[in-house]
């Protein structure tokens, strides 16, 4: 079912609150493990409002949908693994012979 213009407003709202809430964090805050928590989960948030909302995956076939949604939570799984082990992260990615 596709969503309404007032549900697709709504939603566009949320994500404009969202995106000024995590704007204000990164002008103000400390970076921390708390901070990265606080924008991953807005990260997550967002990305579950867009896949569900704009994208309509819900309608999509499981092998479409499942990857999306899965996608959605890697992100900002990722975000918090590059804060809590960014040096080695970094080791082990780096190019040889440097």
């Amino acid at each position: 079912m596709k969503p309404s213009l007032r549900t697709l407003t709504l939603t566009w709202l949320l994500l404009v609150v969202l995106t000024l809430a995590g704007a204000g964090l990164g002008d103000g805050a400390s970076p921390g493990l708390i901070l990265t928590l606080i924008v991953a989960t807005i990260t997550a948030l967002k990305g579950g409002l867009v896949i569900e909302e704009f994208l309509e995956v819900s309608g999509a076939t499981p092998g479409i949908r499942y990857p999306v949604r899965i996608f959605g939570l890697l992100v900002p799984v990722c975000m918090v693994l590059v804060y809590l082990y960014g040096p080695q992260i970094a080791q082990f990615t780096r190019l040889a012979g440097e």
